[in-house]
């Protein structure tokens, strides 16, 4: 009898994992079986001269953190001097609850100016008050990309960088989705589209895979989740590549220092205000 549970089991195992794979590609079936034959290990970036002359003893904001990849895999929050946070609500699904005020807790014992506010309106400050922004997969979940650029800018100094990490589809959840357009970012500018927007709903509820985003849970839960996105803001509203960050720095003639690809993952761009 045991014997013939042990293989009913393994039966069962094989039976899930073939209607798991079923619906991918070569290609993923490939990247599935690479990384169960060689497990991701976290490492850190090295940071370089480039980083270290634009973040060391800086002082920044960071819109939609505190985030720990800048504490491990791109260990910023050590060096930096002073770092502000910005996030749209004073609850979210990452963070908890949130007070605004002198309380953004980033690293030990480093804190800063912990703002409420949208990612695309950051009226209470002054123009060019920061040497640097960074944001971790935060611009994914903007509706109007050009305008929250736009403002992210206003706010840092010429000189200045702005470092963006971005999820790449091929790995995450948005692999069935194509990549936006850049025209489709200047028609949402030009239409002035704000954060209750879901003209993206009908493709991102068809598309998106939920065997790789458990905490969605099912089609039902997403959707309902889904249509309260101004609320928890979990949509992905644009998917980016690293063609189309690079099209929106050179409209806004950022000056591109570093491309770099992270697993598992993490498409990371930084780039200069000219």
């Amino acid at each position: 009898m045991a014997i013939l549970k042990y293989k009913t089991n393994k039966m069962t195992k094989f039976v899930a994992l073939y209607s798991a794979l079923k619906t991918k590609s070569f290609k993923q079936v490939v990247l599935f079986i690479v990384n169960k034959l060689f497990p991701y290990k976290e490492e850190s970036i090295k940071i370089s001269e480039i980083y270290l002359s634009h973040f060391k003893n800086k002082c920044g904001i960071e819109i939609g953190g505190p985030s720990n990849i800048f504490s491990i895999k791109i260990p910023l929050y050590s060096v930096v001097k002073t770092l502000d946070g910005c996030n749209f609500s004073n609850k979210t699904i990452w963070e908890g609850n949130i007070i605004e005020g002198d309380n953004y807790i980033y690293f030990k014992n480093k804190s800063g100016k912990q703002y409420i506010c949208e990612a695309n309106n950051l009226s209470m400050i002054k123009n060019e008050k920061y040497d640097f922004l960074i944001a971790s997969h935060c611009l994914e979940h903007c509706a109007n990309t050009l305008k929250t650029i736009e403002e992210w800018l206003r706010v840092v100094k010429k000189g200045g960088a702005i470092l963006l990490i971005l999820p790449d589809k091929k790995y995450t959840f948005d692999n069935k989705r194509p990549i936006t357009t850049f025209k489709h970012l200047t028609e949402d500018y030009n239409n002035n589209i704000d954060e209750t927007d879901l003209s993206h709903l009908t493709g991102v509820l068809e598309l998106h895979d939920l065997n790789l985003d458990k905490a969605a849970g099912t089609k039902e839960a997403f959707k309902k989740r889904s249509l309260d996105n101004f609320n928890n803001r979990c949509l992905h509203h644009h998917v980016f590549d690293f063609k189309l960050l690079e099209d929106v720095f050179t409209y806004f003639n950022i000056k591109i220092l570093d491309l770099t690809f992270k697993k598992p993952h993490h498409q990371i761009i930084l780039g200069v205000k000219q």
